[in-house]
């Protein structure tokens, strides 16, 4: 291209942001930002300038290139004057680092621009080639975060200005990529850009003609920003590695391509694994909220993520709960405790945990532990550094909870001024600082997650009653057609009684029936709890278990009675109690091959009653035991009912004991029942 056209193309330049810069400095003096888009303007002059002289044959280079590296700092500078990374006075800046790492790359690439004298012609051309288009790569995601931070109705007023700035950029990037490509540069487009640059500045004065509704500030989403930092870092790191793979082949000689392409297969893998790497992009939000932010979180978008992670379908409401907790602080994983039981026998019971081994231990709710939670409301950091700064009244630490793998921290759910339960959280994949702001969130959160699960409880406790209900009304019309059956029978019987000319059949007869009669009987009793009202009286638990076992003597295999502890009394319903022992030892006989065997053994500590029902059946799962054992008309039987062991455990629970479940899968089950010993001189205060 002749050497007229170039200097024609540049001069257009320099002419038309002469222009600007005039307007911009008379008229437009009082728009948003125009001192730094007059800045912009007048180094495009200069660059102009810089430009034609450099095509008129002028020397040294030098000065071409600073006055470039003028222009580019200069829109740059006007990008993230208008990000907000720039304000008029020091109470609008932003804090953040953007500005000084961006000058600390300008810097360097000046550095390594002015050692061409000094250093590797090959090292200063790839420097400064690759940096160009690092730049221009950084001026486009500026230019795409103004045009998607800004608010539909004022993108109005914005948009030429991105298109002509972002315009500047992109000629950029494609004539260095193809310099970068062919080792030298293409003199058509380096002399037609003269021309595109001066194109920009018409569309930059119309936005600036509008720019009376631009916005002060501009919201730059944390989202937007993580993705852009990694884009950008992932960007610097590909022409880095491409720039080492290129010095690789320069060197290596006859190896020197095999050696370019192992590096760079081998460099992108490990950028791979950086970028789907939990432990880097957790550091990288940490870094992005502390470094270019006032308040580590945007609320607005981390209470949509968690109200929406507790909504949403999937598993359990419990894991769900401790994975919305989680990400809050970058946890990995945890588990939640629950309040279970009455009043006066309330505990904490494991009920869920995510991406962590599941905890067994339980901890009573009138702990010294609970009982501080529940009138501090902290949230307790676990750690070294937690320990040394928390309030000397915090009790000493329950066993499984120093035990728990990498336990960091015990968020309450507080539930109208009680605990309800307690989520033990992971040790972050980065370090957070626990401010005020961390613990405050942390703390709404879980009442926020209380509330969800307090929900599920009531909508639970609200089915059970349902299907009860339903229950009960079907028992009252079997229980009277029952009764109809045991009157006609009855009747029967006195009848046979007459016939006395054959015995035979009226044996017959009278066995048949009086079997018929007591098998209804036996329906009646099930079926209609209230005929009978329950009456306590102490009760000897060896003689209870006596009978139970004496019952059961006639299956396989038959179950073995070991009295460790005689004279041991219960305050309870006699048929009652006996009907929930009876379950649980027919469950373990129907559980268990004939060669197996089933023990039932009573033994006491202090002053409770235990009695264990132990089989070497084929045992259930812990997911089984938890989710399914005690869930009512869920049964694994093809006539069961699934409300023995539901009704089991709450009649136990009545009593004021509990009822403990271990068991493992081929291994066998161990059902243990702990109840409170009856004491004579207790009588009358018990009844």
């Amino acid at each position: 291209m002749p050497i007229g056209t170039a200097i024609f193309s540049y001069a257009s330049a320099a002419l038309a942001f002469a222009l600007l810069c005039l307007l911009l400095l008379t008229r437009w003096r009082g728009r948003p930002h125009a001192l730094a888009v007059a800045g912009a303007s007048a180094a495009m002059v200069l660059w102009g300038g810089a430009m034609i002289w450099l095509a008129l044959g002028g020397r040294p280079v030098l000065l071409a290139s600073g006055a470039e590296w003028l222009r580019d700092g200069a829109w740059t500078a006007v990008l993230l004057a208008l990000l907000g990374h720039l304000g008029s006075a020091p109470g609008e800046r932003r804090r953040s680092r953007a500005v000084p790492i961006v000058a600390a790359l300008y810097a360097l690439l000046l550095t390594v621009s002015a050692g061409e004298r000094w250093l590797p012609a090959a090292l200063v051309f790839h420097v400064t080639v690759v940096g160009r288009v690092g730049l221009a790569v950084l001026g486009m995601l500026l230019v795409e975060q103004l045009y998607r931070n800004k608010a539909v109705e004022e993108r109005w007023a914005i948009k030429f200005a991105c298109l002509g700035i972002g315009g500047i950029f992109v000629y950029d990037f494609y004539m260095y990529s193809d310099m970068l490509l062919f080792r030298e540069m293409n003199a058509e487009l380096w002399a037609a850009r003269g021309i595109v640059n001066a194109l920009t500045m018409p569309l930059i004065a119309v936005s600036l003609a509008r720019s009376a509704a631009w916005s002060g500030q501009i919201a730059v989403s944390r989202r937007m920003l993580f993705h852009s930092a990694a884009l950008i870092g992932s960007a610097v790191y590909l022409l880095a590695m491409s720039s080492a793979a290129y010095y690789l082949r320069f060197v290596g000689g006859a190896w020197g391509s095999l050696m370019q392409l192992a590096f760079l297969f081998g460099a992108s893998l490990l950028l791979a694994g950086i970028l789907f790497s939990g432990s880097f992009r957790a550091w990288l939000r940490v870094f992005i909220s502390k470094h270019f932010y006032r308040y580590n979180y945007d609320y607005r978008e981390e209470w949509l993520r968690f109200t929406r992670t507790l909504s949403q379908q999937g598993p359990g409401l419990g894991e769900r709960s401790i994975q919305a907790l989680a990400a809050l602080v970058e946890s990995p994983g945890g588990a939640l405790w629950l309040r279970r039981g009455t009043e006066d026998n309330a505990r904490f019971e494991p009920a869920a945990h995510w991406e962590t081994v599941p905890g067994s231990a339980t901890e009573p709710a009138d702990s010294p532990f609970c009982r501080f939670i529940e009138q501090k409301q902290w949230v307790v950091d676990l750690t070294a550094s937690g320990a040394a700064h928390a309030d000397a009244a915090l009790p000493a630490l329950p066993e499984w909870l120093r035990t728990f793998p990498r336990a960091w921290l015990v968020v309450p759910l507080m539930q109208h001024g009680r605990l309800a339960g307690l989520v033990v959280l992971q040790q972050p994949r980065s370090a957070v600082a626990l401010n005020w702001e961390v613990l405050d969130l942390l703390k709404v959160a879980g009442t926020q997650a209380a509330s969800y699960l307090a929900q599920q409880e009531a909508d639970n406790a609200l089915m059970l009653a349902r299907q009860f209900d339903s229950f009960n009304r079907l028992s009252t019309f079997v229980v009277h057609d029952l009764k109809n059956l045991v009157a006609q029978l009855s009747l029967l019987t006195a009848n046979a009684e007459k016939h006395r000319d054959n015995p035979e059949f009226q044996r017959d007869m009278h066995e048949t029936v009086n079997y018929s009669v007591q098998k209804m009987k036996l329906m009646l009793q099930k079926l209609s709890r209230s005929a009978t009202p329950e009456r306590a009286v102490p009760l000897a638990l060896e003689h209870l278990l006596q009978q139970a076992v004496a019952l059961k003597a006639a299956f396989e295999p038959r179950p073995v009675l070991q009295i460790e502890r005689p004279g041991l009394y219960v305050l309870a319903d006699a048929e009652r109690l006996a009907r929930v022992l009876g379950h649980l030892i027919q469950n373990a006989i129907e559980a268990t091959p004939r060669d197996g065997g089933v023990t039932v053994r009573l033994c006491g500590d202090g002053d409770g009653a235990c009695v264990e029902i132990s089989d070497t059946g084929q045992g259930m799962s812990e997911q089984f035991v938890r989710e399914r054992l005690f869930k009512p008309f869920d049964s694994t039987k093809s006539a069961g009912m699934g409300i023995g062991a539901f009704e089991s455990r709450e009649y136990i629970h009545e009593l004021g004991g509990r009822l403990d479940v271990r068991s493992e899968p081929s291994q066998g089950t161990t059902f243990t029942v702990r109840l409170p010993v009856h004491r004579a001189d207790a009588i009358e205060r018990a009844a």
